[in-house]
């Protein structure tokens, strides 16, 4: 049993620390954001286990987290507005080719981000040619072209 709750205890202080740093910490990944993740998987890892390294522990453990997010997900499709406080929302950040810097700030994306997508999407250099630049739930940043 202390695993099962040690394994939704973590499973729920990721949610919410990835919750607070935001869809900007999926945005892009640096060499360091790598480090830092193989970090958090080795303490994660052993908060999860402890000092138990069983096979039957560690399937405990996997069942248990797997379990809790399909419980998310359903909670997500049955309770309104579970998704927009769990996932957050589509944030528009470039509109007919003019910043919005509070919602930039709000989400900590830059300008430079929003081209680095542009360019990688649309081969779009030039913030005028970008009639919407949108931060979806999962971190990317869609851009719609003025020219469609």
């Amino acid at each position: 049993m202390e695993m099962i709750l040690r394994a939704l205890a973590i499973y729920l202080i990721l949610l919410a620390v990835f919750k607070i740093a935001g869809r900007r910490a999926l945005l892009q990944m640096t060499s360091f954001d790598l480090i830092l993740l193989l970090i958090i998987s080795e303490a994660t890892q052993q908060a999860l286990l402890g000092n138990d390294f069983s096979v039957t522990g560690a399937m405990l453990t996997i069942i248990t987290l797997v379990v809790v997010d399909i419980l998310f997900g359903l909670m997500k499709k049955s309770i309104p507005g579970a998704e927009s406080i769990l996932d957050g929302t589509p944030i528009i950040l470039v509109e007919n080719g003019k910043l919005l810097p509070e919602k930039l700030k709000k989400v900590d994306v830059s300008c430079d981000d929003i081209l680095v997508a542009a360019r990688q999407d649309l081969g779009i250099t030039e913030l005028e040619k970008i009639k919407y630049a949108i931060l979806e739930r999962n971190g990317h940043i869609s851009i719609i072209s003025t020219e469609n």
